[in-house]
């Protein structure tokens, strides 16, 4: 992006969780704009615009009753590698099958890998500790709007008059559910050659719940939040995001890049 800077009792047990731990049961994203098959350059940077990181995201489709299959990934100029694949369903609204992300190397504080399985729940983390994989894992009641490695998609689908609310999550050595509440933030607009188009801004915001959400500001572990900003248009694109990749992670920007012709010499 040219321009880019920024009575109990009868009560589902699921929802009974939500309310003991004060988050909220919302459904998920409706479907507005069908998933395809599709291939993105990207280009990674700190809040400096130093380029750290190069990669793509690839969707493949094969046909209805599939999952959509989306394939995150970035290889650092440090050697660090990054990738998520994300599945999920569209009919209807959209529901996640599976994310899984790989980190290692410099540019992250731990290497680990991690799996949610929305189907049964379970989530799986390994982070090597003295020569050996050391391996978490946990089952949550995930809800039906668990939006992990969805942000990208879903932005092209909300309402940026209403807004939406759905839950991810928290990978870390004690896996949580935590809110997210997406908002429409102050647009903006970009150009391409001649032409100016409008571009939506969404914010982020991860709310921990219980206890924790509410010391978390207090000790500097409040999540950053998000932004992202998706081409306005019947087929709408993404175009930028800026926030962590990873708990604790720093603040980065992804755009979108131009691949450069390989000229011979």
């Amino acid at each position: 992006m040219s321009n880019s800077r920024h009575g109990l009792s009868r009560m589902p047990l699921v929802t009974v969780l939500f309310l003991q731990l004060g988050m909220s049961v919302a459904d998920p994203i409706p479907v507005h704009h069908i998933e395809g098959v599709t291939l993105g350059f990207l280009v990674l940077r700190n809040l400096d615009g130093e380029a750290l990181a190069y990669g793509e995201m690839k969707q493949v489709w094969k046909r209805v009753g599939y999952p959509v299959m989306d394939d995150l990934q970035f290889r650092f100029t440090d050697g660090s590698f990054y990738e998520e694949i994300t599945k999920f369903t569209q009919g209807g609204d959209f529901r996640l099958v599976s994310d899984q992300v790989v980190q290692r190397g410099p540019a992250f504080k731990q290497d680990r890998e991690s799996r949610i399985d929305a189907t049964s729940g379970t989530i799986t983390i390994k982070t090597p500790q003295k020569g050996a994989n050391h391996e978490i894992t946990k089952h949550l009641n995930l809800p039906a709007d668990v939006s992990n490695g969805l942000l990208f998609t879903l932005a092209k689908n909300i309402d940026p008059n209403v807004g939406a609310t759905v839950s991810m999550v928290a990978i870390s050595s004690k896996p949580r559910l935590v809110q997210v509440n997406i908002h429409a933030g102050e647009g903006k607009t970009f150009t391409i050659g001649p032409t100016k188009y409008k571009a939506q801004h969404y914010v982020i915001e991860i709310k921990i719940p219980g206890a924790a959400g509410r010391i978390a500001p207090l000790v500097g572990k409040q999540p950053p939040a998000i932004h992202l900003w998706v081409a306005k248009s019947e087929a709408p694109t993404f175009l930028e995001f800026e926030g962590p990749l990873y708990e604790d992670g720093p603040v980065w920007r992804i755009e979108l890049a131009a691949p450069e012709p390989n000229t011979p010499r």
